[in-house]
């Protein structure tokens, strides 16, 4: 995915006057210039995409434990209704593992 014009106003623009060195290199994955900071070389584009992807998914992950959480509180009585719940209660528990994996890789 390319770059924005918003990604180089409030990602690089900022970056730049830090102090951190643009190089003559690109990021192969999202063209941005690569920089140099503190020793590290970096794309600063694709560590934010990183972080927001992550913050999306972490309220993601915690809507859904919410909503386990409520679940659990609230077990009906009737044997219907608590095997409907504890249905839903497994996939949530799905759910929350698949976006464990995804948090490990991308």
């Amino acid at each position: 995915m390319s770059i924005s014009d918003e990604e180089i106003r409030k990602i690089i623009m900022p970056l730049m006057l830090s102090g951190a060195k643009m190089l003559d290199r690109h990021c192969p994955k999202c063209g941005s210039p690569l920089f140099e900071k503190d020793g590290k070389v970096f794309c600063p584009v694709c560590e934010h995409r990183k972080r927001q992807k992550a913050n999306e998914m972490k309220g993601v992950e915690e809507r859904l434990m919410e909503k386990l959480t409520e679940l659990a509180n609230s077990l009906p009585d009737d044997i219907n209704e608590l095997e409907k719940h504890l249905r839903v209660m497994e996939l949530i528990i799905n759910l929350l593992e698949r976006y464990k994996q995804l948090e490990g890789g991308e």
